[in-house]
């Protein structure tokens, strides 16, 4: 995988406030802790998602899974660029609240990876706090050294 210039993608705020706008849109009554994940193409194409709770917990669904998936369909993940992911607590007022970054769980990591395999590239992935005024930003790599992908499955027998 090759590094993304810092050119070739749009300004990280505008794309953190995508990822906060779809936690609002989340579906998380058990937990009350909504995440919104927003991923840019290497077009400026945007697709998002939301995580999704089960009263079965573990039928859920997290936010960049559910992005990746809206990822694939609008333009395909040979063209994911970015992944933002912000989360927190929706507060009284309607606004997505929390100052702790929130950064993909190890699964959301690992479908991640296959999508900076499938591109070609280090994805660049930015974990926001809720409020949006804490940021990291790190590569996939850097969130998943020595990561399992498609390259595995091709050893001989």
């Amino acid at each position: 995988m090759t590094s993304i210039e810092p050119t070739s993608s749009p300004p990280v705020e505008p794309l953190i406030e995508r990822a906060r706008q779809a936690a609002l849109a989340a579906y998380a009554p058990y937990s009350g802790f909504s995440v919104g994940c927003a991923i840019v193409s290497v077009d400026g194409e945007i697709a998002v998602g939301s995580n999704m709770e089960n009263a079965c917990y573990r039928l859920g669904v997290c936010a960049e899974i559910a992005a990746l998936t809206a990822a694939q369909q609008a333009f395909g993940l040979d063209r994911v660029a970015r992944i933002a992911v912000a989360g927190g607590r929706v507060g009284a007022d309607g606004t997505l609240g929390g100052d702790a970054t929130v950064p993909p769980c190890g699964g959301c990591r690992q479908s991640i990876l296959e999508a900076a395999h499938v591109s070609g590239r280090d994805v660049e992935v930015i974990s926001a706090s809720g409020n949006g005024r804490t940021v990291s930003v790190q590569t996939i790599s850097e969130l998943l050294p020595d990561g399992f992908g498609p390259a595995n499955l091709l050893e001989p027998a």
